[in-house]
């Protein structure tokens, strides 16, 4: 497999800025450095990408994805990020087939930290097939507990999301940003580039600090992980769009409480475990 040529151009998440606080008193406090990254491809301006700029290649090719202008991860031949002009240039091998027409249609979307994505997302909904997988209380109760441990911006700086991949009880990436939506492009820009054993979903969970909206909901599917944890809870589009994939969505998951909404015949219920 080809796999496009990266710059490695992860930026500072957090700056420090002066602040007073409620007894009057000057401290220094870390806030989220959110930036500008205008996208090109093939010296076209495609869209701009409000980021962290944690893993800014990741969530180029990612939104690539997930927005179906690249059908493969090979007809990528390069991602260049550039701090300096808060741009990223992508460079395709034989350039996005009626790119105008197919980057025309913008719908407005809930997500933060991106403004619109294109074409219509409730298409291709019937070409895609989940995995038969299933997740066990005991093994949801772990994730939770895994992101509850996790050192994140959101501890130190607050005002970001967060996005992780399991597989089984082994979270094998964690990223955040402005956006849920750049989080979870950013995983499936990483998942592209890791080829087959990455990008198969069997026994693969998403976890989102964010809402469950429709859109997280289909790049989810597009995924191909068909088991989504959130803290938050779910839109009712959300809800319409998992049930007719068979996608299982758990919400409000924090301790050992949670809501299962969609997709209850992929959770393994252990109600004894809530009592301990």
């Amino acid at each position: 497999m080809r796999i496009p040529r990266l710059t490695q151009a992860r930026a500072p998440l957090t700056r420090d800025v002066r602040t007073v606080n409620e007894k009057g008193e000057v401290q220094s406090t870390s806030i989220p450095a959110e930036r500008a990254l205008t996208v090109y491809v093939d010296n076209r301006e495609l869209v701009t990408l409000m980021t962290l700029g944690a893993e800014p290649e990741w969530l180029v090719l990612g939104y690539l994805r997930n927005q179906r202008l690249v059908e493969s991860v090979e007809e990528v031949e390069s991602i260049t990020v550039d701090w300096d002009v808060d741009a990223a240039a992508v460079r395709t091998r034989e350039g996005i087939a009626r790119i105008e027409e197919r980057t025309k249609k913008r719908v407005v979307t809930t997500g933060c930290g991106q403004g619109s994505v294109f074409g219509d997302m409730m298409e291709e909904l019937d070409r895609i097939e989940l995995p038969a997988a299933s997740i066990s209380q005991a093994q949801l109760y772990g994730i939770v507990n895994t992101i509850r441990l996790q050192e994140t911006t959101y501890k130190s700086a607050g005002s970001v999301h967060g996005c992780a991949l399991f597989a089984g009880g082994e979270m094998l990436l964690f990223i955040e940003d402005v956006g849920r939506h750049n989080a979870i492009d950013t995983i499936a820009g990483w998942m592209w580039l890791h080829g087959a054993d990455a990008a198969r979903g069997d026994d693969k969970v998403f976890y989102t600090t964010g809402r469950l909206t429709s859109e997280m909901v289909i790049k989810s599917a597009q995924m191909g992980v068909p088991i989504v944890v959130s803290r938050s809870g779910i839109t009712q589009m959300g809800h319409d769009v998992a049930k007719r994939l068979g996608l299982c969505t758990i919400g409000r998951a924090t301790g050992k409480h949670f809501l299962c909404y969609t997709g209850q015949e992929r959770l393994l219920l252990q109600p004894e475990l809530a009592q301990r």
